[in-house]
């Protein structure tokens, strides 16, 4: 439970420290509010968690249907505890040259966004990725 406050806490400092977030008494109080309950009761901190995973398994549903691409191969990955949730992205250019990134999904912008937004997002992404390596193999 001491790790789900921490995370929560870093959650309320990165909020904060957002430029482009416009962060207002509210949110931080809501925010201090979910730290209190934790605290208090366990059992909400599981059902948001339960709810984070359902929005995860949406957002890779959503992701893998938008992604046509033959050369392009995405695997979700999960946390494993040393590190974020996210999509593994592979461009398949030839046998040797396959080019990675990983495209993490942060528990912030999880809570933040809804799945079909993060679906975009992450397509948007892919696409960036894509034109980046297409770019440098053909420049």
């Amino acid at each position: 439970m001491d790790k789900e406050i921490k995370e929560k806490l870093e959650e309320l400092v990165a909020l904060m420290n957002d430029t482009e977030a416009t962060v207002i008494a509210k949110e931080v109080e809501e925010k201090l509010e979910k730290i209190l309950a934790l605290v208090q009761d366990p059992e909400e901190s599981a059902a948001e968690r339960k709810e984070l995973k359902e929005k995860l398994e949406k957002v890779v549903t959503l992701v893998g249907n938008a992604s046509v691409d033959p050369d392009i191969e995405t695997e979700y990955c999960a946390a494993d505890g040393s590190d974020d949730p996210h999509i593994l992205v592979k461009y398949i250019v030839s046998e040797y040259t396959q080019p990675t990134r990983k495209i993490y999904l942060r528990s912030t912008t999880l809570r933040r966004n809804t799945a079909e937004d993060l679906a975009n997002q992450i397509t948007f992404s892919i696409e960036e990725f894509k034109g980046e390596i297409d770019s440098v193999e053909m420049g």
